[in-house]
């Protein structure tokens, strides 16, 4: 994947996702006759513009990481005594939490629509079904066993492994009992204590000791990193793995686990090539988890497995049923995100989980790899993530500024320019703390 091909994705992401909450604020703010003076899409120096009838600039700038809504306002310069009545300051109260709150509510309009045209679409699902359970695992204690499908989690139905780790992502950071329930009518119940609180990448479903079905796969490489020990071995996309140190390989795992278990240690490869066997000499690098244990990794990936068409379900839905799917999942979404900031404020989920706009850009190149499915669902997600962010009540933000003005409504008048510019450093200052640590996370994961 490369570094041309992320920045892309990101900028396709973050300028669709930018100028539908830039829209919202707009749109409100025209409607309550006030006049926008610029809508920029990206920071910095500007691409392209050009002015409407109404006097409005419209820019896409040369750094896609926001954009805003300039409007009309006596603060921030001289106003003609013709215009005082476009002016945002000269509005009332509640026109100017309209005007905040409807970017955000932009947000979750789109996202709703996104999941819409998803479900209307179809929806691409792989049934829950379980493959090896490690032994004495959590798993194993509870009574899973291989080829059982799950069918709920804490009482709430599961059709798809990604509705599985959805249910089980709500329980990060929780104390007490989770509930399996699988297709021969069991319940198998999994006791936790503070759930991956610490984890960096949380994975909940390897966390409990199993694995989704897979069928065997073959160990033929499929792409090799640049500069990795693969690359560097003289391995070839289109390569078999027929034996390492004179043990046969039988599928792709088996591969996987010597090189795992060979951090930094010579192993020998018999390899296929088309007609040819061949012997190459592989040294994996190293790779120290974060509990300390030190892995072997060759920088090499498997050719896709094609699952049995037992194992698929593709959905789709009329467009009642899909709007009320849509609406459901939003809500899902937002709740999830809401719960998963308040675990963080409380100490219960790592502060590591906090990702910013290299990860964004990494997971929206391979989204949109993917396909349409895969695409529209992220722009979903990370639209109710930009909603829900907005809305906190943190000056400098649309949720902050909504404080600010319901204060105003209640105590008759609004709180004095100097409170509210503290609030506003304030504001900058919490924002920035959590853009550096964002940032730190994603070059640490580099």
């Amino acid at each position: 994947m490369s570094v041309i091909t992320s920045i892309l994705a990101l900028a396709l992401t973050l300028g669709i996702l930018v100028t539908v909450h830039e829209f919202g604020h707009y749109w409100v703010a025209r409607r309550c006759g006030i006049k926008v003076l610029k809508f920029s899409v990206g920071f910095g120096k500007v691409l392209f513009s050009r002015t409407d009838k109404h006097g409005t600039e419209f820019a896409i700038a040369a750094i896609p990481l926001g954009g805003y809504v300039k409007m009309l306002d006596e603060r921030e310069g001289d106003v003609a005594p013709d215009m005082l009545d476009q002016a945002f300051n000269r509005k009332t109260v509640w026109q100017r939490m309209a005007v905040v709150l409807a970017g955000p509510l932009a947000n979750i309009i789109f996202a709703i629509f996104a999941y819409w045209l998803m479900f209307m679409v179809g929806v691409t699902q792989v049934k829950p079904i379980i493959g090896p359970v490690e032994s004495g695992s959590v798993a194993a204690q509870a009574g899973l066993m291989p080829q059982q499908e799950i069918i709920a989690v804490d009482g709430n139905n599961t059709s798809s492994w990604q509705e599985v780790n959805f249910q089980l992502i709500k329980r990060l950071g929780d104390t007490g009992t989770l509930e399996i329930q699988v297709n021969d009518g069991e319940s198998h119940k999994l006791a936790i204590s503070q759930w991956l609180s610490d984890a960096e990448e949380p994975n909940p479903i390897q966390a409990l000791g199993f694995a989704p079905f897979r069928p065997s796969v073959p160990a033929i490489l499929a792409e090799l990193q640049a500069g990795m020990p693969a690359q560097q071995a003289g391995l070839l996309p289109g390569d078999l793995i027929l034996t390492v140190d004179g043990q046969a390989i039988q599928n792709w795992m088996d591969f996987v686990k010597v090189v795992k278990a060979n951090a930094g240690q010579s192993i020998s490869l018999s390899v296929q090539r088309q007609d040819k066997i061949l012997a190459i000499q592989l040294i994996p690098a190293s790779r120290i988890l974060e509990n300390g244990e030190t892995i072997g990794f060759a920088g090499a990936m498997v050719k896709a497995p094609v699952l049995p068409k037992d194992f698929i379900r593709v959905q789709s839905y009329d467009p009642v049923t899909a709007g009320l799917r849509a609406i459901h999942k939003t809500w899902d979404m937002t709740t999830i995100t809401l719960e998963s900031i308040g675990k963080m404020i409380q100490g219960l989920l790592s502060v590591k989980n906090l990702s910013g706009p290299i990860t964004i850009a990494k997971v929206a190149s391979s989204q949109v790899q993917a396909g349409f499915e895969a695409f529209v669902g992220f722009l979903a997600y990370i639209s109710i993530m930009l909603a829900v962010v907005n809305l906190l009540p943190i000056p400098v933000l649309d949720g902050g500024h909504f404080v600010f003005y319901v204060i105003e409504a209640v105590k008759g008048s609004p709180l004095s320019e100097k409170v509210q510019l503290m609030g506003m450093k304030l504001g900058m200052t919490m924002l920035l703390m959590v853009m550096v640590v964002a940032i730190f996370n994603d070059v640490s994961r580099l």
